[in-house]
């Protein structure tokens, strides 16, 4: 199939062009002749860009007001609620994510997805997040205490196929009884957590809010912070010293800060404390030159999977250029969760494709209802323009 007459665009092309998929994956890019036996159709300038990868997502979660009511599904339940979130993932564009965790479905899913069983995106996808015992997360989460449990935990996700290792090393807002200001693991288990996950080749994951627990979690070794809601400017210089990545997935407290009322009384009152500093986080991380990955926390209260695309509006609305926050939300998160070929226009990549009308570099909310979504090369949601 040869597309037509596009703007093509990623992170290093900005043209209009042509676009060849060959089984699944792009053939060629450029000024291209239409073979003979070629289905050719023409996006009279439409833009053609890399489908969205989304570096945190809960295909668990449905953005209930809290995560009690999911707690007491059965796995059954839960495979049916990942599936469902799955679909309304790629159809709205995000062709590729880093499923989070939680009570070991997202390997299941992501095996269903690779086999054609079910429609979703592309995943990369761990078992249980690592947590403390009572710490957040715990309802579906390893519990560990010590070092030498905190090794076991990795080693029981990576039997389970795991791609990639989550722990917690502060509190969190959705958990009653932990503050996301304090450090929940120690020295030693962090250590142990980050050396077994990369024994294992993988990369290692870590929800922190507050600072001192980006510093430790730095030192250790992680590969990714996931919100980083209180950095101050220690924290920020050791992620940049350190090569960690950030993934601020500013839309989770965007929605519970905007359906205050609807939340928890916990949930509302830790989400107003860290809100305005979250955002001020993030500004310092970008002006410092931080790495960022775009991912959206769908799931959490009132952050609807499908959603996804508003994290690009949210990050150039606090700090990143537009071309900028879509290479965090397409190739860059791409390589930070490990999900190789995916998020560019280069040859050989897969054929995951957005065609939006407009210039989503002009007004990114462009990017919130693609006129199509192709993925390997095939219609998953939308419409194409008839043949030429």
């Amino acid at each position: 199939m040869l597309l037509r007459d596009a703007r093509l665009l990623s992170s290093d092309v900005d043209r209009v062009g042509d676009l060849r998929v060959v089984d699944g994956r792009i053939g060629a890019v450029g000024d291209l002749t239409p073979r003979s036996d070629e289905r050719c159709l023409g996006l009279d300038g439409r833009t053609l860009m890399p489908g969205l990868v989304d570096a945190h997502v809960h295909f668990s979660l449905s953005a209930e007001t809290t995560i009690e009511s999911v707690v007491n599904m059965s796995d059954a339940e839960l495979a049916l609620a990942e599936s469902r979130n799955a679909r309304k993932t790629l159809e709205a564009g995000v062709t590729g994510v880093r499923a989070m965790g939680a009570a070991g479905v997202d390997l299941h899913l992501k095996r269903a997805v690779e086999r054609g069983d079910v429609p979703g995106p592309r995943m990369v996808a761990n078992g249980r997040s690592i947590t403390v015992t009572g710490g957040h997360g715990h309802h579906l989460g390893r519990e560990i205490d010590g070092p030498v449990d905190a090794r076991k935990a990795v080693r029981e996700q990576v039997k389970r196929g795991a791609d990639f290792i989550k722990f917690m090393t502060t509190g969190g807002v959705t958990t009653p009884g932990t503050d996301p200001d304090t450090v929940a693991l120690t020295d030693d288990e962090l250590d142990a957590l980050v050396d077994e996950t990369h024994r294992h080749g993988l990369h290692a994951a870590t929800h922190v809010h507050g600072a001192e627990g980006a510093k430790a979690a730095a030192l250790a070794g992680v590969d990714t912070i996931e919100h980083g809601t209180f950095l101050d400017e220690e924290a920020i210089e050791l992620m940049l010293s350190e090569e960690v990545t950030l993934v601020p997935t500013l839309s989770a407290p965007y929605y519970i800060v905007r359906n205050v009322e609807w939340a928890t009384p916990d949930t509302a009152r830790k989400t107003e404390h860290i809100y305005e500093r979250h955002i001020d986080s993030f500004a310092r991380a970008v002006e410092a030159g931080v790495t960022i990955a775009g991912g959206t926390d769908a799931g959490t209260p009132f952050n609807d999977h499908g959603a996804n695309a508003a994290e690009v509006t949210f990050m150039i609305e606090h700090g990143l250029s537009p071309r900028a926050a879509i290479e965090a939300m397409t190739e860059t998160a791409a390589r930070t969760v490990g999900l190789d070929d995916c998020g560019t226009l280069d040859e050989g990549a897969h054929a995951d494709l957005l065609v939006i009308q407009g210039d989503p570099l002009e007004d990114s909310t462009r990017l919130n209802a693609p006129e199509a979504v192709l993925f390997g090369g095939e219609l998953a949601s939308g419409y194409l323009p008839t043949e030429e």
